[in-house]
This record gives C-alpha cells, structure tokens and sequence, in this order.
C-alpha cells in the first residue's frame, strides 16, 4: 500500500533519514518484545475466538513481514526457514496459501523461543543493511509501512490477550500494577458546527510528508452540513442508563442485524462487564468499573443503538475529522500505561478526540474518489477490506501515540467489540 514519506534526499540527509528510519524499527520492533513480556509461553499459543490471534503469531507475523517484503525483495535471499512462509503469512493471496486464521492457536511448533530467536534474527539481518546503507528508496517506504503494520498488531496483542485471559475461569490478569486514575463527572455537552466545506483525508503518496496508509487518500473536500458533536464519548454510566432502560430488550433501538445477533448470543451488556453490574474485566484483572470512563468494548451495533435511544446519531467520518481543525494528537495512549479508558480531565471544548477509546462513525469504509491502492501485494493491505465494514476513528488506550493521525482510519466489521472501541454521539442542527 502506498506509504507517505519525504522527496528523496542527499548525502548526510539522507543519512539522518536512514538512521532516524533505522531507530524508529528498533523502537518498535523492542515495544513489542516488551508487551509480550508479560506472557507466559502457554499465554502467548492461545487463540479465544477465530477473530484474535496468538500473541506468538502477532510475533511471528510482524517478523515475517519484514522478511518478505523488505530482506525478500533482494535477489538470492534466503528465509530463515522456508515453512514459516506458509504459517505466516495472513492474508496475502497473491503471495502464496497460508494457514487458516481460526486454527492459528494450534500451532504449538515453532516454540516461543523459536519465534523470538526468528526475531533477533531478521532484526540482525535487516540491521547489516541498515549500517551499510543498502536499502533503497522504495525499500524504505515498505520498512516505514512495515513499522506501523506492527503497531497494529502490538494494538491487536493486547486487545487479544485481554479476550483470551477473560476467557480464563480464573479471570488472570495481563499485568496487575496497572495504574488506575479515579474520574470526575464532566457534564456532557454539545458543540456545534455550522455548514461548511472541509478537507479531509492525506496527500496521496509520494507527494506527502508524513505517513499515511493508501485508504487516507487522495484529500479531497466534503460538504459537511450543520451539525453538533457531544464533547466527549459515552461515559460508562451513561451506557449503564441505557441497560437499566432495557436497551438490548428493546428491538425498535437495533438495526435488524443487530437485532438477530442479540438474540442469538443472549447479549445484555458490553462485553466484559459483570453480571454484578459493578464490575468490568481489564488488563489488569476484575476491576470496579469507573462510571465516569468512557463505555468500550461496544460493537457497531451497540453504539448505533445508544445513539438511537439518547436521541443523537453517531457522526460521520467526515464530520469527526472537521472537529480534529486545531486539536494536537495527545491523549491517553499505550504509552501512559494505563491500558484502559480513562475519564476526561474536564478540559473545555472537544475532548478526548484521540487515545481512550476507538470512536464508530455512521461511515461505511468505502474507498474515497481516486483511491489507488499499492500495486503488487502490499495493494492488499487495505483496499479488499472495502465490504461490510465501518470507520471508526482516534486510537485507544492501546494505540501507540506516533502511529495516529486525524486523517486514520480504522475499520471493522459491525459485530466487532473486542477492540477498544466506544462512541461520541452526534447530532444535526435544528
């Protein structure tokens, strides 16, 4: 997929280039050894549902795109073992078959230890070249898109895990010294916007000079009507207003998928939340669940239906960009440590645009007008996604600070809610 970066440049910059691109994979590639860190060898071959991974496999994976899209590319190389080719690769059709994605958790061979030693492995391989300046420009762009891809999976680690140790009789925690700030009630209020046309979406590659995944483009305007945005996201006692008011009873709330999936599984309240009604499961293990927090783990289905009932809608895509005009990418990320929503600081204005919590929009991920996607097999990266998904929009508590942008767009499909993902309400303007 096209990845946005910097013209090409000369002699010592191009040096700092290379070295600042050189730091930065080491820098991922370390936050990842350092989340796993955690886990023990049987935690990280476990697979709770065909949607999560192992942690081992997130490890792997990472490792083996690098592997084959960057070290791969050079003519004669050879893999470190030709077998992990199949094993994993996710989804790349064009690359050749791999192994099923729900039967990931039964490959107990290679051991932990194996793939860490595949780790330090191609980190060896691909610091050589590094120090001997042998990547190209077009190598470049893939490692940079590479560090990132990895920044997904270290989010996926986490919200995998945490799906996997819930589903433990036991209730374990990730880490137990995870630190927790007590909120304050922050009324909700509504900010309003008149028409207007914006801007939103990146500059195509390679004219751009920041990153930006090939779905974020081409910039281009969008008449977004009069509208107002609730200043924060849905507080976890508000969505419990919602479960004593007998939402997941109530059929008119639901889109009718929504509705049959309620049915089926006997859902009546977030995922992770105890029957108690006091309590939610975390990183850290069984937890009082702060009222003031913003809700998550909702899927789309749960967010459209409070929006319903609180007499909003959830904004589109195009609206919750045009509210990110001014407001710095900072917030409660993985890097606080917290590893889970926190409550507004009480702050005027938009709050909490970024970190806490993935935000669904009422957008369908579709592909923006002249969309290109990367030719060769990176093009399937994003674009063969473009079916029966929605936009959600900011990062979470899980998501690393430096891998986020106004202009990104996460996408999942309606049922999901393993993710850290909660809801903003909007509406439109009398």
């Amino acid at each position: 997929m096209p990845v946005s970066s910097a013209p090409p440049v000369a002699g010592r910059d191009a040096q700092r280039a290379t070295s600042t691109l050189a730091d930065r994979y080491r820098a991922v590639r370390a936050r990842s050894i350092a989340l796993a860190a955690p886990l023990s060898a049987e935690d990280a071959m476990v697979q709770s549902m065909p949607d999560a991974s192992p942690a081992k496999w997130h490890l792997a994976h990472t490792t083996w795109f690098f592997e084959r899209f960057v070290l791969g590319a050079q003519p004669g190389y050879v893999p470190v073992d030709v077998h992990w080719d199949y094993l994993f690769n996710s989804y790349y059709n064009s690359v050749g078959p791999m192994h099923a994605r729900p039967r990931r958790g039964l490959v107990s061979r290679p051991s932990l230890i194996e793939v860490l030693e595949y780790r330090e492995q191609v980190d060896a391989r691909m610091a050589r070249r590094f120090d001997a300046d042998d990547f190209d420009e077009q190598a470049e762009r893939v490692i940079l898109l590479g560090t990132h891809h990895e920044q997904q999976h270290q989010e996926l680690l986490l919200t995998d895990i945490k799906h996997a140790l819930w589903c433990n009789p036991l209730g374990p925690a990730y880490r137990e010294d995870l630190p927790h700030r007590p909120g304050q009630d922050v009324p909700l209020r509504w900010i309003a916007r008149d028409e207007a046309i914006a801007e939103v979406g990146a500059a195509a590659w390679p004219q751009a000079s920041r990153f930006a995944y090939d779905n974020e483009s081409p910039r281009h305007r969008v008449l977004v009507p009069a509208h107002a945005m609730a200043c924060r996201p849905v507080s976890n006692g508000e969505y419990a207003q919602f479960v004593a008011d007998g939402g997941y009873a109530n059929a008119e709330l639901w889109l009718s998928d929504g509705w049959s999936l309620l049915q089926a599984e006997g859902r009546q309240r977030p995922l992770y939340w105890h029957e108690d009604g006091a309590r939610e499961f975390t990183l850290a293990g069984w937890r009082e669940r702060d009222p003031h927090a913003p809700a998550c783990h909702l899927s789309y289905y749960e967010a459209d239906a409070f929006a319903r009932w609180a007499g909003a809608r959830l904004p589109t895509e195009a609206e919750w960009e045009q509210a990110t005009d001014g407001v710095g990418v900072d917030g409660n990320f993985v890097e606080t440590g917290a590893l889970h929503p926190q409550a507004s600081a009480g702050a005027g204005g938009l709050q909490q645009l970024f970190g806490d919590v993935w935000e669904w929009t009422a957008s369908a991920y579709t592909a923006y007008p002249g969309f290109r996607p990367l030719p060769g097999s990176l093009g399937e990266y994003n674009g063969k996604f473009m079916s029966g998904q929605w936009i959600l929009r900011g990062g979470s508590c899980a998501t690393p600070r430096d891998h986020v942008r106004a202009s990104y767009r996460n996408f999942f499909p309606p049922p999901a809610r393993w993710q850290f993902s909660g809801v903003r309400l909007a509406k439109d303007s009398a």
